[in-house]
């Protein structure tokens, strides 16, 4: 498994980023907050301790973005759909439409299951076998998948 290529704007045709980086703010956002509730009491103001909180915060966040960016993005592209690291080529994707999902078809992206809160999405290939593609709007993704398959 390869890390995927960035592909510009105008080649993707559906995505979902997994996390976004933003996600980092919300630690030091919190203790923020705290600071100003101690400022407005009126009580002693631990400055140091709520920058270290914030600073604590934020870094218990990254490898979760991280790992969500990494692992949980799904891209289309013309030639190509990426679950998580996996890439499958659009051109091996025989049919997506009324696709049943057999018991024990393997899941895109190397997971056991599809991930939690998220939308199965069966895949036929050219094989005749079937893969499970997983999205958050698993309908626009089929959609999507359609639109590739026809032009």
């Amino acid at each position: 498994m390869t890390e995927p290529p960035q592909p510009s704007e105008a080649d993707l045709r559906y995505r979902e980023r997994g996390a976004a980086w933003t996600a980092l703010l919300w630690g030091p956002l919190f203790a923020l907050l705290g600071f100003l509730a101690e400022l407005a009491t009126g009580g002693p103001l631990h400055t140091i301790a709520w920058v270290l909180v914030g600073l604590g915060l934020a870094a218990m966040t990254a490898p979760w973005v991280y790992a969500r960016k990494r692992f949980l993005s799904v891209r289309l592209t013309r030639e190509t759909l990426w679950q998580g690291r996996e890439p499958l080529e659009v051109r091996r994707i025989a049919e997506v439409t009324d696709v049943g999902a057999p018991a024990g078809a393997r899941v895109l992206g190397g997971g056991w299951s599809v991930p939690r809160k998220f939308d199965e999405v069966p895949i036929k290939l050219d094989d005749g076998t079937v893969v499970l593609a997983w999205a958050k709007d698993g309908e626009a993704l089929r959609t999507a998948l359609r639109g590739v398959l026809e032009s």
